[in-house]
């Protein structure tokens, strides 16, 4: 199987993961993200160009689950890639408790901006509720599953890099 396949394929089984079990588990409809989780990882391993394409992809998968504005996800988390991929080169790539602080920054930067976009289009809703129900328990499903998903991203990179330079 080619690169791209086997990315595609860890892509396609964190999207189903995301979609199709953790739902049934969530806790007030909030569940983990992983595409936002492998977003950031990903920035972090192959830098700006790479996250900035990963974050599209991985938005415009996200979009398709949620059912909400098409594309809304897909500019978030480009914005996310773009923004990880920037510090790529200075972030020592073994070093895993950088990207799972990162990725709650990250969640917290993804969850403002959707707000933020929400309330530009004419939504209203209370923030600071909406702080304590939504933000809080998505910021304890992402701290718990982003090592793991960053530990599984690390090691596709690291195999992926050792069968290019072959």
């Amino acid at each position: 199987m080619s690169n791209f396949g086997k990315l595609a394929a860890f892509t396609a089984a964190l999207y189903v993961l995301q979609s199709s079990f953790f739902p049934l588990i969530a806790y007030h409809g909030i569940s983990p993200n992983f595409m936002l989780l492998l977003t950031v990882s990903y920035a972090f391993l192959r830098g700006m160009e790479k996250g900035t394409l990963m974050g599209f992809v991985s938005g415009l998968l996200t979009d398709l689950a949620t059912g909400t504005f098409f594309g809304i996800h897909a500019f978030t988390y480009l914005l996310v890639g773009n923004i990880c991929g920037r510090f790529a080169n200075r972030v020592y790539k073994e070093q895993f408790f950088l990207p799972v602080f990162a990725s709650l920054g990250a969640t917290t930067f993804n969850y403002f901006i959707l707000a933020l976009l929400m309330v530009l289009l004419g939504y209203r809703f209370n923030p600071i509720s909406n702080v304590q129900v939504t933000l809080l328990p998505m910021l304890i499903y992402q701290l718990a599953f982003a090592y793991p998903v960053h530990y599984l991203t690390y090691q596709l990179d690291k195999k992926l890099s050792t069968k290019e330079t072959n």
